[in-house]
């Protein structure tokens, strides 16, 4: 049904595609895979009209195609859902679905009307409370805007589905629910291309799987004749190193202690201890009310009752300006939004909560130690490139997440909040995030309070979990717990059908 044959494209004579190949058929989902950078996302720009390749051809049903804009490539047919779901985030979910192609009525006026009708129709198609149509986007979480984007797609009737790393920001209970969504698409005929970090989500959905290194096809496999193994080497070139081993936290006296913690709306009576060297894990579905406990904790959120204890005195930061000068530092679930200034350099980035101290007179910043501080955590955490005057958006996810990192790193945290850490990573950079993880737990002795959605994470570098769902913690677990248990702690008393929680 779609081919792309050849396709190549440079920026500034540095090649980023050479002479790609890639098909997908009606009725298959073919996976789409490799390391960040290795060319996907170009790949997909291309195909969807947001970029002009230098060259290559596109047929599409045996006919020759080329795309200058998405709204081409759209009335085509090729329907793309982006892993980060840019939104018009004053408008409401119906405006933002149908803005460009409104329905109009009889006089030439929208027909708003007919628009929340449609729109309530495609939310009940994916399980999603109608009701949701006139809800403001911006009041959505990641995940609910992720799902209107995917109901944009279908909107639109396409015969090509492009997932970019649509389950970055969904649990895996979401996740295959999402997957029932694309059985359902390649049952009626529809191509379905599906890009993905997370090996485990391609074995489980793809018929056919291709990989991308440095911009060049590597190869294209059936599912049933290749193993994880083989494409994780293809993929990183080499064979990877096993992650570092997690010894048992020593115990000691609670760093930090939360109690009976409280806002209205969003989570109830939370309490937990975390002490010195000790990753804590925190699971459970969307809006069970993970990140919320994390940002009352880091500042940006107040609760309304309940105590934080920092060493043994009582706290209420009312900022996280406040809560850094404490010692406690938080890796937000969306790097791009709220981790980077992506158009100013990686020095910048690695160094801006700690501005002051690498100023004279509080006023003036010196080059010379921002450079070494930057040289330094290139080194420490393998950011690659390490030429930290590039502007930080031109690094891959991995690098990116890295830089993050560094920036809390350099404020010399006694506590690090990390909201998702390895979400949208490939597997090479995954690993290395967990060996640093570990490294800062048990050489660095920082309290670790990590939050993911990726069970076999939880499992694999925590020294407990904490299960959370509807606001409140339902179970605390100890390492060696089996995924199941954790699994039936998150969705106790769930709704059969699938739903999101605010």
């Amino acid at each position: 049904m779609l081919e792309m044959r050849g396709i190549s494209k440079s920026y500034g004579g540095v090649a980023v595609l050479r002479a790609v190949d890639f098909d997908v058929n009606g009725g298959e989902v073919v996976a789409l895979v490799g390391q960040n950078g290795a060319g996907k996302s170009t790949l997909i720009k291309v195909l969807s009209g947001a970029i002009t390749p230098d060259s290559g051809t596109i047929s599409l049903d045996g006919t020759m195609v080329a795309f200058t804009t998405p709204a081409q490539a759209l009335a085509a047919g090729i329907a793309t859902v982006y892993q980060e779901p840019q939104v018009y985030p004053e408008l409401s979910v119906t405006e933002n679905i149908f803005m460009g192609r409104e329905i109009l009525d009889r006089f030439g006026n929208i027909d708003r009307r007919a628009q929340v009708a449609r729109v309530a129709e495609l939310l009940e198609e994916l399980g999603v409370e109608p009701a949701l149509a006139t809800a403001p986007i911006a009041e959505l979480s990641l995940a609910r805007r992720q799902l209107a984007l995917i109901a944009k797609a279908r909107s639109t009737d396409p015969k090509v589905m492009i997932f970019d790393e649509p389950t970055a920001i969904l649990t895996e209970r979401e996740a295959q629910w999402l997957f029932d969504i694309m059985r359902r698409l390649r049952a009626r005929g529809v191509a379905n291309i599906f890009i993905s970090h997370r090996l485990e989500e391609v074995f489980a959905i793809a018929d056919r799987v291709t990989i991308l290194k440095d911009g060049e096809t590597k190869g294209t496999w059936s599912i049933g004749d290749v193993t994880k193994d083989h494409l994780i080497e293809v993929m990183a070139g080499h064979a990877l190193s096993a992650v570092a081993e997690h010894a048992v936290a020593h115990p000691g006296s609670p760093i930090l202690e939360v109690r009976a913690l409280t806002r209205q709306g969003a989570f109830a009576d939370v309490s937990f201890e975390l002490r010195p060297g000790e990753i804590v894990g925190f699971f459970g579905l969307v809006g069970s009310g993970r990140s919320e406990v994390a940002r009352a904790i880091f500042g940006e959120e107040i609760a309304d009752g309940g105590e934080i204890v920092l060493a043994g005195r009582n706290v209420k930061f009312r900022s996280p300006t406040e809560a850094v000068k404490a010692g406690v530092c938080y890796l937000p679930e969306d790097r791009k939004g709220q981790g980077l200034f992506g158009a100013l350099p990686v020095a910048y980035n690695e160094t801006v909560v700690i501005l002051s101290r690498l100023s004279r007179f509080h006023t003036i910043t010196r080059p010379e130690r921002e450079r070494e501080i930057a040289k330094q955590y290139a080194r420490d955490l393998s950011i690659n490139p390490s030429d930290y005057t590039k502007p930080a958006a031109t690094l891959s996810g991995g690098n990116q997440q890295k830089v993050v990192l560094a920036k809390w790193l350099a404020a010399n945290p006694k506590i690090f909040i990390l909201d998702e850490p390895t979400a949208g990573v490939d597997v090479a950079a995954k690993q290395e995030i967990h060996n640093i993880i570990v490294r800062l737990a048990q050489q660095e002795r920082i309290a670790i309070m990590m939050i993911s959605s990726e069970l076999h994470e939880i499992l694999a570098l925590s020294d407990r979990i904490v299960v959370m769902r509807e606001g409140k913690i339902t179970r605390t677990f100890g390492r060696g717990v089996g995924a199941n248990e954790v699994l039936a702690a998150a969705m106790e008393a769930a709704p059969l059908e699938p739903s999101l929680v605010t």
